[in-house]
């Protein structure tokens, strides 16, 4: 895809889905593809706006920080910099990461370009929305609690939540510091193969960066896939979950077992307890996180928050405080610690696990948002995964008869994400659900 192309479909749908927050302007795109000779030289792509860009305005879509331009880049950042790939725009999204719709901003809602009356997903919708109407190539998301492999599944393109300290998050405007991972968004588990190769390993700017050797994702896709089992949790396909999303993972299941995987029924029995596990921890970190932006100490009226970020402010300092703090915070970090066990177990009898992404379809705009519980409960498969650390695929696997994508998710062992593009991979090879893409 070239930078004429991305930029002719930047300005067809912008404005139709509001996915750009910043558009950088293309003769300054251009400048940079002249001196770009590298691994992706000229490749187009874009930023959640919660990554800090030198002297390029960096909001988190929010209006605290609707001015701001930052004085350095994340590592992110300026390693795809290094590597030839040319940033053509900043992307709307829930204010914070605070949101599972990137309804939550002071930008305006993102909306799904397979039907402008629902929601594309978050909190990294606009991003999802830039690859899946080719105003980029690839996209570079935040995942705390499903950020990237939400608005892969609702927007129909392919997501990589890496394992915790894989990738840098130097430079990445915090929510929940013990969660928070980057990943790459893009149309294909190849493609994210590419960006993960760039962008892993260690950072002397994050303590958190893992020193793991960083394997050659590329090479490694089209390698034999040996015996591999694959568990499918049989309490997650129960009640809750919509049918054609049930019907679309079990066709996936059949694809997979063509490959020569095996697929094993296991039991996760403490799975129902992520999300409020997820959203008592969560919200605790991001009150602490939010501090630094208090308007009594900078001058921002805390009127800039929206209500959903100062209702997770209210909850996590109500957590952390006297009196709670062994009765919540204390007891959901006890739990979180029993999800590495149950993880380790399920993990143990297979190589990676099988699961929905989203219980529903894309929602209408205002649903959700509308309805709390319904919202938190919208966050239901994703939410495990980063309290434990664990690296998690999503992938397209179908659409619904309304013509609306169906997602999938890998969750797989620490670090194994090479595993997970080599399978993601091979059933992209033999499916084309990446391949459609919306008629705006």
């Amino acid at each position: 895809m070239t930078i004429d192309e991305c930029y002719q479909n930047i300005g067809r749908i912008a404005d139709k889905t509001n996915a750009f927050i910043t558009v950088i302007s293309k003769a300054e795109a251009v400048k940079k593809m002249q001196h770009a000779k590298s691994f992706l030289s000229g490749v187009p792509f874009v930023l959640k706006d919660s990554y800090v860009t030198k002297h390029i305005k960096t909001t988190a879509a929010s209006n605290v920080l609707k001015d701001y331009l930052p004085q350095y880049s994340a590592t992110v950042y300026r390693r795809l910099e290094g590597a030839g790939a040319i940033l053509l725009g900043k992307m709307n999204m829930d204010a914070w990461g605070h949101g599972g719709t990137s309804e939550n901003t002071d930008f305006g809602p993102v909306k799904n370009p397979w039907d402008l009356t629902r929601v594309a997903g978050g909190s990294g919708g606009g991003p999802a929305v830039a690859v899946v109407t080719d105003c980029a190539d690839f996209a570079i998301g935040e995942d705390t609690g499903g950020s990237i492999r939400n608005p892969a599944a609702w927007c129909g393109i392919t997501g990589l939540k890496v394992t915790y300290g894989r990738v840098s998050r130097y430079g990445c405007i915090a929510y929940a510091s013990s969660f928070d991972t980057v990943g790459p968004t893009a149309r294909t588990a190849q493609q994210c193969a590419r960006i993960l190769r760039v962008i892993a390993g260690k950072d002397p700017y994050d303590a958190t960066s893992s020193n793991k050797p960083v394997p050659d994702y590329v090479g490694q896709l089209k390698k034999p896939l040996g015996k591999l089992t694959i568990g499918w949790p049989k309490e997650l396909f129960g009640e809750g979950l919509d049918w054609e999303i049930k019907i679309a993972i079990e066709q996936a299941r059949r694809e997979l077992e063509k490959h020569g995987i095996k697929i094993k029924e296991i039991s996760m029995p403490l799975f129902s307890y992520g999300v409020p596990v997820y959203y008592i921890i969560a919200p605790s970190e991001t009150s602490s996180n939010l501090g630094r932006y208090d308007g009594v100490r900078f001058g921002n009226g805390r009127e800039n928050f929206t209500s959903e970020t100062k209702r997770r402010i209210m909850v996590g300092t109500y957590a952390l405080s006297a009196g709670y703090y062994d009765a919540y915070y204390k007891k959901a970090q006890q739990v979180r610690t029993l999800f590495i066990k149950e993880y380790a177990k399920a993990l143990s009898e297979c190589d990676m696990v099988l699961m929905p992404v989203n219980p529903t379809p894309p929602p209408k705009i205002g649903e959700l948002i509308n309805d709390p519980v319904k919202k938190l409960l919208a966050d239901y498969y994703t939410t495990s995964q980063n309290p434990v650390g664990v690296p998690s695929l999503a992938l397209p696997c179908g659409f619904t008869r309304s013509g609306l994508p169906i997602g999938m998710q890998l969750v797989g062992k620490m670090f194994s994400e090479d595993l997970l593009l080599q399978v993601g991979y091979r059933y992209q090879q033999a499916t084309d659900w990446h391949t459609r893409k919306p008629k705006l």
